[in-house]
């Protein structure tokens, strides 16, 4: 599980340690700060807090969690909103980052945030959670830990407002014309656009675009290496042999599959070793996206792994458009997906 968002009482998070968005004073403060601080136990903590003195903005520091059922709390001070202009998101990012670094030099395995300054400080939620997506994406691209970002509020409010917009519009414009589409396949006796894409007796399949066409011939490219004269996937080909397949055929190495996927390598190793290994769908959605496919692409290993995009799915829609707008970006899928209250993919 590298990077996760839940909505949660940071208090009650059972990781190595949890941030709290602290003052430069390391005073207990409101919100997030004064939770933490009666949580862990008020006295022991300003005590500890008192013997560092000072944080400045963009720094952090680390005290025990005492009572908390973290083992230890980071200490970070965010910046206070003052329109944007005056250095508040390299602030912010430092913030981030040093809370992680100091994470991975005391050799901590899990950390969880708040949505540093987004309270009292008054950082806008929606340019606070993706200064957070980011640093922590970028983070995770080098080192490996578990990361959890925390939303206290129940409200969905993250996606800017445009995106979400587009997004509810596809998911509405699409399953629509998934079910016309279907009814109509169903009465010419097409097979469904869900079912595995087989090359071959291109006159009995459905009508495709050169687009289509070009990726399908793209994809028979990949696992066909070898395989002469039959225009059809090899069948042999189990969803690990598929996928390692297509890490080759992308140029990718394992680390850059595994970690733009958003998935362990634990994980990533089980698949690589067992040829016969059965995946979540949340996994073979994940790969679809740290793999950068396409549509067509992402149907066939669906598949292998006995699955399909299903156009009454809300998580596999949000997926799709995301791929069809060639945008590969774990973080920004998943909070899309946390968005409309759905399951995230790798984790």
């Amino acid at each position: 599980m590298p990077f996760n968002i839940i909505r949660n009482d940071i208090v009650c998070m059972e990781v190595d340690a949890i941030v709290n968005a602290a003052n430069p004073e390391l005073k207990q403060g409101g919100g997030v700060c004064g939770r933490i601080f009666n949580t862990a136990g008020a006295r022991e903590m300003s005590k500890a807090c008192d013997k560092i003195g000072w944080c400045e903005p963009g720094k952090a520091v680390i005290t025990p969690g005492f009572n908390l059922p973290a083992k230890f709390v980071i200490h970070t001070v965010g910046p206070i909103w003052q329109g944007g202009n005056q250095g508040e998101e390299q602030v912010l990012r430092s913030a981030y980052r040093s809370s992680l670094e100091l994470a991975r030099e005391h050799g901590l395995e899990s950390l969880a945030f708040p949505l540093i300054s987004s309270g009292i400080y008054g950082y806008p939620y929606e340019e606070a959670f993706a200064v957070a997506l980011d640093e922590i994406n970028r983070f995770l691209f080098k080192h490996d830990m578990n990361v959890t970002l925390v939303m206290f509020n129940q409200t969905a409010f993250m996606l800017g407002f445009k995106l979400r917009n587009d997004i509810e519009s596809y998911i509405d414009d699409h399953y629509v014309e998934q079910h016309l589409d279907l009814n109509r396949r169903r009465e010419a006796n097409y097979p469904s656009p869900l079912q595995p894409m087989i090359i071959g007796d291109m006159a009995r399949e459905p009508k495709r675009s050169r687009k289509d066409h070009e990726q399908i011939q793209s994809l028979q490219s990949i696992y066909d290496a070898g395989f002469q004269g039959k225009l059809e996937f090899p069948k042999e080909k189990t969803f690990s042999e598929a996928l390692l397949s297509l890490v080759d055929a992308k140029g990718m190495t394992d680390a850059e599959t595994y970690k733009r996927s958003n998935i362990d390598r634990r994980l990533f190793s089980k698949i690589r070793s067992n040829p016969g290994y059965a995946p979540s769908k949340s996994t073979v959605l994940a790969l679809t996206i740290g793999l950068r496919l396409s549509v067509i692409e992402a149907r066939d290993l669906l598949a292998r792994a006995g699955f399909a995009f299903s156009p009454c799915d809300t998580r596999d829609l949000i997926v799709r458009y995301f791929l069809e707008k060639g945008d590969h970006d774990i973080a920004k899928v998943n909070a899309a997906l946390y968005d409309f209250d759905q399951s995230l993919l790798g984790v």
